[in-house]
């Protein structure tokens, strides 16, 4: 503990957490409601312009050339910004007009309820628009078809100018509605002032994501990396806690009961995904052996929050997932050989990546941190010093492999730490808002 206890008190690193936190909020916005942007897809014959309260996964255009094209509203990243955008607020972060934001994107998210596949069947002329060598990639008619108002928040992703995503993709997801639900209520519990038209729409909103969660919670679905099918903990530890907190809310309506019973249910499955042989959570019950150990996890604890000895930050088999995953990265990332006692382990998704780099993800590191400074925050003492430092020492990673304007990609190279993927990827501006939020409030209680 002792280099870490060093680092936090380093004026420079202290100066660079505080400086990165503004950069990140100014890189993050950009992402919501970028009506100033215009996405042209000429393969599809597409021309996107986003609508007011939608959320793109980044808001620097490309088309895999060779970044790739994440000009999309994905329901689970747009719910991660929305409660970093909360996180700012709550945090008085001036000239953000985050209660707008938010009216915006409970209408926006609305409006998508209305979504459905059929005319698209009906009119197939968007196919003929389509030039040839792209039509492969098109979603095909009785997928298209069986897209419903009530079943739209399963498609993984929309067009921000809320359209239906006509390409292939791993459809369904349903960490969206969840993670959707738990940051609305977010929303509604920290601002009781706010104006009862936008808690009467975000109300709606609510009602219609529980209502999904209960028709579809604990079916398979594609993991959180939209790639295996299956069970996965992730999905379940969302919906779980979704449906958990909807029942307080709901209070006394009839419908509180079903979803305290349900959440009860999924809570119950998430003990299957522990291996006692391995000591780890398994991040699905079934798929590729090399994808058990996931940093999803890691990102269930945080996402969903909550108390208690078990599938929380307190758990200790949670934090012997984190070792792990330490233990993991720690052996096969070059970049990590050589570091500083004074940083933690560059953390990726899972072994044998190979999407981009398979490298090192920065939302993934500062999942890391938020966990431990969550955990140091529940803790006191020393116990909570040595937590919070290692936090500060998964911040150290982060800074060592941050440029000078703060700029952060979805990953940075496992050999060589330069980025790469999505530039300017809002999810990791909005998980370094979060993780120093976290170190704050640990901070406060030492």
């Amino acid at each position: 503990m002792g280099e870490h206890a060093k680092m936090a008190e380093d004026p420079a690193f202290e100066n660079w957490i505080d400086r990165q936190y503004q950069l990140s909020a100014q890189a993050m916005l950009p992402a919501i409601s970028a009506t100033h942007l215009t996405k042209t897809r000429p393969g599809f014959g597409q021309t996107i312009v986003p609508k007011r309260g939608s959320i793109i996964a980044s808001p620097v255009l490309a088309d895999w050339d060779p970044d790739p094209d994440y000009f999309f509203h994905w329901f689970r990243d747009s719910a991660i910004v929305i409660d970093a955008l909360r996180v700012l607020h709550a945090g008085g972060m001036p000239d953000i007009d985050a209660v707008t934001h938010f009216r915006d994107f409970v209408e926006f998210s609305l409006a998508l309820n209305t979504l459905d596949g059929r005319p698209l069947v009906d009119d197939p002329s968007w196919r003929e628009r389509t030039q040839a060598r792209f039509r492969q990639y098109l979603r095909p008619d009785a997928e298209l078809a069986a897209i419903r108002p009530d079943t739209v928040v399963a498609e993984t992703r929309v067009n921000p100018d809320a359209t239906l995503d006509i390409s292939r993709w791993s459809r369904p997801q349903h960490d969206g509605p969840a993670l959707r639900v738990i940051a609305v209520l977010r929303w509604l519990a920290g601002m009781p002032a706010l104006d009862p038209a936008i808690t009467a729409r975000a109300a709606l909103l609510l009602r219609a994501d529980i209502d999904f969660l209960l028709l579809h919670a604990g079916e398979p679905d594609f993991d959180m990396w939209e790639e295996e099918r299956g069970h996965n903990y992730y999905s379940l530890r969302l919906s779980a806690t979704a449906l958990a907190k909807a029942a307080l809310w709901l209070k006394s309506d009839p419908l509180a009961e079903t979803c305290r019973a349900t959440a009860a249910t999924l809570q119950h499955r998430l003990d299957e995904f522990w291996l006692e042989s391995r000591s780890f959570y398994r991040s699905r019950l079934s798929g590729a052996p090399n994808k058990f150990l996931d940093i999803s996890v890691i990102f269930a604890a945080i996402h969903a929050g909550g108390v208690g000895p078990l599938h929380s930050i307190r758990d200790v088999r949670m934090l012997a997932t984190l070792d792990k995953l330490d233990d993991l990265f720690d052996r096969l990332y070059p970049i990590n050989r050589s570091r500083p006692k004074t940083q933690a382990p560059a953390l990726g998704r899972y072994e044998g990546d190979v999407y981009f780099s398979g490298g090192a993800y920065y939302f993934s590191t500062l999942a890391a941190a938020e966990f431990c400074y969550r955990l140091a925050g529940e803790c006191s003492g020393d116990l909570a010093k040595t937590y919070s430092a290692r936090g500060d020492a998964y911040l150290a990673t982060v800074r060592a492999y941050t440029p000078e304007d703060g700029a952060l990609s979805e990953q940075f190279d496992q050999k060589t730490g330069i980025q790469t993927s999505a530039r300017q990827l809002a999810w990791s501006h909005a998980a370094f808002i979060t993780a120093v939020a976290a170190r704050r409030r640990c901070r406060e209680h030492q």
